[in-house]
């Protein structure tokens, strides 16, 4: 079976849909504090770690820092729930305009992978401990809806 990665355009397809996501996160008066003026690494973490979770290379864990890079740089931003739920709509959104797929098992899969990761995201964010942080420690793989 296709993955998910494959599924939308690979790297490319991640890409570009990774670089329009940015882009309006650091338009939004919202979300735009957390991101501070932009990381220039940014895209290409956020796309290689969207692209390993999707069935991809494992570029981020292997070359960027893995999940541990992605607990440290999450750290005491302290993500409100108003904040998750529109990066959770930007990212759909930038999904539409960089034209990844449409059908619903992959829109289903996209969905559960940015609401996840966003929890996650936001719990970490708000730990004042090791053991306050969410249990995942490595970078998740995701996979088609099962019917």
């Amino acid at each position: 079976m296709e993955s998910l990665y494959e599924h939308a355009g690979g790297h490319e397809g991640l890409r570009r849909f990774i670089d329009l996501f940015y882009a309006s996160v650091l338009a939004d008066d919202l979300l735009q504090p957390l991101f501070g003026e932009g990381r220039p690494t940014h895209v290409d973490h956020l796309t290689a770690f969207t692209a390993e979770t999707f069935g991809g290379p494992d570029t981020f864990t292997r070359d960027m820092g893995g999940f541990a890079h992605l607990i440290d740089v999450h750290r005491d931003l302290e993500i409100t729930e108003e904040q998750r739920l529109r990066f959770v709509e930007l990212y759909m959104a930038a999904a539409d305009a960089a034209g990844l797929p449409s059908d619903a098992p992959f829109r289903q899969a996209l969905r559960e992978h940015v609401e996840f990761g966003s929890e996650v995201a936001k719990q970490n964010s708000n730990a004042k401990t090791d053991d306050e942080l969410h249990p995942l420690r490595e970078v998740p793989h995701w996979d088609w809806p099962v019917p």
